[in-house]
């Protein structure tokens, strides 16, 4: 695994899955707007974000943990954490949708538990994300096979930051129409030179001949 002078951070996971352009734009140049996703999560995350530490229901709740691997080269908060009577940890992440399996909300879960695991030694076996929409959790189960993603994840992660490298877009008009960070990455743009590029090499060749 490629080692960092500097860890990366547990939102990177979340946004390479989502799409590798938005997570270099953010990590690497340091770019980032809103829009009304964002905001509307930042509202969501009110509470979480106070750090409040105490008990609900008899349960320990720690807010905004800090969290950190030097095993995978980590760093960044959980919203929320739950120990349980064993004092096995449960984290729970605070999403601002409606209650639906994303793949990316379930990869950064599992960086948070990755690092708890670490720093407390204990193994974790589940998860939650927090809809904010509809009030209602997700049970995520931490899975050999999440274990693995995530881990594939960290490792690109890793050399897309070492890269310096800028990725293409990725060519999903639904991910680009909910990102905040469209007008800046401009994939129409991006993927519009490309196809002009194609166009070129191809220009002057008699139609019926191979290039």
């Amino acid at each position: 695994m490629l080692k960092q002078k500097h860890p990366i951070m547990l939102s990177a996971l979340q946004h390479y899955s989502y799409c590798p352009r938005q997570c270099a734009l953010i990590h690497q140049e340091q770019t980032f707007t809103d829009n009304v996703f964002t905001v509307k999560g930042n509202l969501a995350h009110k509470r979480v974000d106070s750090g409040e530490s105490g008990f609900d229901d008899g349960v320990q709740v720690e807010r905004s943990l800090p969290l950190y691997s030097d095993k995978y080269q980590l760093t960044g908060k959980a919203d929320v954490v739950e120990f349980l009577a064993d004092g096995t940890p449960y984290p729970v992440e605070y999403k601002h949708g409606s209650r639906q399996k994303k793949m990316h909300d379930d990869v950064q879960l599992m960086a948070q538990v990755l690092c708890l695991e670490e720093m407390i030694g204990k193994v974790i076996l589940e998860g939650a994300i927090y809809h904010h929409k509809s009030h209602r959790r997700r049970v995520v189960k931490i899975t050999d096979e999440l274990r693995q993603h995530t881990v594939e994840l960290i490792n690109k992660v890793h050399a897309l930051v070492a890269s310096g490298k800028m990725p293409e877009p990725v060519d999903d008009k639904s991910l680009c129409r909910a990102c905040s960070l469209k007008q800046t990455c401009q994939p129409e743009l991006v993927a519009g030179k490309e196809r002009i590029k194609q166009m070129q090499k191809t220009l002057f060749i008699p139609e019926g001949e191979d290039e």
